[in-house]
């Protein structure tokens, strides 16, 4: 079973990777409501955030499954809307379908929540300290 601990997210974007590409261009209205309605869901709201908590390796249907305590048809058509709203991707690897959140996306949705926050003034809230979103690369 695939534990799902509490994230801390902070209010401000999380920074890029070094390798990440430049800045994406701010998603349209349409696309934050996309991405904010298959999060509404609280199922796909596990989903995502068990694929943000493993990172880059991302999990298969068979892993996450138990671990978010979903059939595996219910799986398959939530990871579905979840794809459709670019915040998961997949990669056929052999026999097997690999999730993984997109997480460059996922920082354009923080973006976009938080650009012109306060109106420009600095923040009533103190943000909590940002976590980076995959883990560091090992040699």
């Amino acid at each position: 079973m695939i534990s799902i601990q509490p994230l801390i997210v902070s209010a401000l974007p999380l920074p890029a990777p070094a390798d990440a590409e430049a800045p994406a261009a701010p998603l349209p209205d349409e696309q934050v409501v996309l991405a904010l309605s298959a999060l509404a869901h609280p199922v796909r709201l596990r989903i995502f955030r068990a694929l943000v908590v493993v990172g880059d390796p991302g999990l298969t249907p068979g892993a996450m499954g138990p671990g978010v305590d979903v059939a595996p048809a219910t799986l398959s058509h939530h990871l579905k809307d979840l794809m459709h709203a670019g915040l998961v991707t997949q990669e056929r690897q052999g026999r097997h379908l690999v999730y993984r959140a997109a997480f460059g996306r996922m920082n354009q949705l923080l973006a976009y929540l938080t650009r012109h926050c306060c109106g420009g003034q600095p923040c009533a809230v103190t943000p909590a300290p940002s976590v980076p979103c995959k883990p560091a690369a090992t040699d």
